[in-house]
């Protein structure tokens, strides 16, 4: 009996390593395939910054012409025979046994003068390919980058003359040059954002308030009407000299240009105004590269965006996401540990409690675009609506708070990640011993007393926990943040110099749509897709740096109120 009775047991263990082993090999495989993922996002989103060599190539094209073109390879793939001569390709340029067709794609640039800017040409067609010390990188400001071999560099002089710069003092004087007009065109963007939008809120504050008077007088309101006229009148001389000084900044900029030799020998004159810097990566050292390497990522992350996203940095994604997230854990923080305090510490565990528990970690599992569609119809029309009534009616009909913006998304993500702030929360109150409660209450604490000063301290690394989880939850959301206040591209920044200094009502920009917007939207994919990665790359790093940190922050934790369990 004995033997038979260790016999099912052992079988029953049999069973049981089976599945032990089963599901340790799809912890595995699931691991492996995050890791790949991670690391392809992480491949395709540095070498966007790398400054890559730019080929001269030489080959034949289906005509049997020969064309030259300049720019970088971007990818290699290739094609089986069929395929090539399905595509259109001429069998007879493939010797017999080649079964396998290589191809090689290049960005040329020169979007507006010389489309398409990116090209396949088969290996096979290629007579001649070098990678020549002087071929440049130009980076633009919109048209995309320009690559070719700079012929000249023009100026314009007091008498209307051209002045052509040799190539010994070239590359001096455009760097000289380019860091001249890099200095006038951040004084500009100081005076745009700065005086001038100072004077333009000053004077829509004045006209709401003109507008206020004619639609409800008062006794004085002749008199009040005249004080304002004055005031929007030296504002309005003031917006003249301003827009003088503007206008000077803006000529300083124009009479310069270089002249830049493309592919089939045609040569285009582009104006430094429109130029933004120039490299030349061919001619680069190991040093020299990484510098540019790095010196891509800062601009990545300082700039704003251009070519309707396919260019440029995301530092208003970085700003607006990092801004929504910090409104919403201010929400979601109280909301849920108060929630908590009340579910596990004073209510009497009624059926209703029990299914309130439910419904609250049911809400976890409501898809996401439900919350924006809510956030819309509750947030925005209802609660914003009325607010414009009641305190903003003098600027109706255009909304103030009646129109999706940056507090109704913050709100939205709020409820949609308290359930994670409660039931994380009240896991940790329940690890707490029923005797630290007894004990502190036995002393004559009071039952508030005990919550403050005893619970509470030792609940902190879930609760912490629990607000980085949701934080990391909302940095990556976008489907609701469509809805309520999310933009392809902001034109100011939620926070500035200007009173209430925060505008809660104001449109942001938020990485995850940033993502959707460049790699679904973008007119350019070729052109959008390393900037989908390099942004992906971004989003990861973020949440990946919460989770990391809530985990640190947990550990430490624990460690200090470990001593009192």
């Amino acid at each position: 009996m004995a033997d038979l009775l260790n016999k099912t047991n052992r079988n029953r263990l049999d069973r049981n390593e089976v599945w032990i082993w089963l599901n340790a090999g799809a912890l595995a495989l699931s691991l492996c395939a995050v890791v790949f993922i991670v690391l392809l996002i992480m491949r395709n989103g540095l070498i966007h910054f790398w400054p890559t060599p730019i080929y001269a190539v030489e080959y034949t094209n289906a005509a049997g012409q020969t064309e030259k073109l300049i720019g970088e390879r971007v990818d290699i793939n290739t094609l089986s025979r069929i395929q090539y001569i399905e595509s259109g390709g001429d069998a007879s340029r493939l010797t017999d046994d080649a079964q396998v067709v290589e191809r090689w794609l290049f960005n040329t640039g020169n979007r507006r003068t010389n489309p398409p800017d990116f090209r396949w040409v088969y290996a096979h067609d290629v007579t001649l390919i070098e990678t020549p010390a002087e071929l440049a990188k130009v980076e633009r400001i919109e048209w995309g980058p320009a690559f070719g071999r700079i012929i000249e560099l023009r100026f314009d002089n007091a008498d209307g003359s051209k002045r052509i710069v040799n190539d010994v003092e070239l590359n001096p004087l455009l760097q000289n040059t380019l860091a001249r007009l890099n200095s006038n065109r951040e004084a500009i963007a100081s005076l745009e954002h700065g005086t001038i939008n100072q004077i333009n809120a000053e004077l829509k504050t004045i006209r709401l308030q003109q507008r206020a008077l004619n639609l409800d007088p008062p006794a004085d309101a002749e008199a009040r009407l005249q004080q304002l006229a004055s005031q929007e009148a030296v504002l309005l001389q003031t917006y003249l000299e301003q827009e003088q000084i503007l206008s000077g900044l803006l000529k300083n900029l124009e009479g310069s240009a270089l002249l830049l030799e493309i592919q089939s020998n045609a040569a285009r004159l582009i104006e430094l105004a429109d130029t933004l810097y120039v490299t030349y990566p061919n001619n680069m050292g190991g040093l020299e590269k990484v510098g540019t390497f790095l010196a891509n990522i800062g601009r990545f992350l300082s700039d704003n965006p251009r070519e309707a996203n396919t260019e440029g940095g995301v530092f208003p994604a970085i700003f607006g996401t990092v801004l929504m997230v910090l409104l919403m854990s201010v929400v979601v923080t109280p909301i849920g540990v108060v929630t908590a305090i009340y579910l596990h510490e004073y209510a009497s565990q009624t059926t209703l409690v029990r299914m309130l528990r439910i419904a609250v970690s049911n809400l976890a599992g409501v898809p996401s675009i439900v919350y924006g569609v809510f956030g819309l119809g509750f947030f925005v029309y209802f609660l914003g609506g009325n607010i414009d009534q009641l305190f903003y009616a003098d600027a109706l009909p255009a909304p103030t708070f009646g129109t999706p913006g940056l507090f109704w998304a913050s709100l939205t993500l709020a409820l949609l990640t308290v359930p994670v702030v409660i039931v994380s929360t009240e896991e940790g109150l329940a690890r707490i011993p029923r005797s630290l409660r007894e004990g502190s209450l036995a002393l004559g604490a009071t039952r508030a007393e005990t919550l403050i000063q005893v619970v509470l301290p030792m609940a902190t690394p879930a609760v912490l926990t629990g607000v980085i989880l949701a934080v990391a939850r909302a940095a990556g959301e976008v489907a609701p943040l469509m809805l309520v206040g999310v933009v392809k591209l902001a034109p100011a920044l939620p926070i500035d110099g200007e009173f209430p200094f925060l505008h809660l009502d104001r449109k942001f920009m938020h990485l995850g749509f940033h993502i959707y917007d460049v790699g679904f939207q973008s007119p350019n994919v070729e052109a959008a897709r390393p900037l989908v990665y390099a942004t992906a790359l971004l989003l990861i790093s973020i949440i990946v740096g919460l989770n990391l940190a809530a985990i640190t922050l947990r550990h430490r934790l624990e460690k200090r109120y470990r001593s009192y369990e």
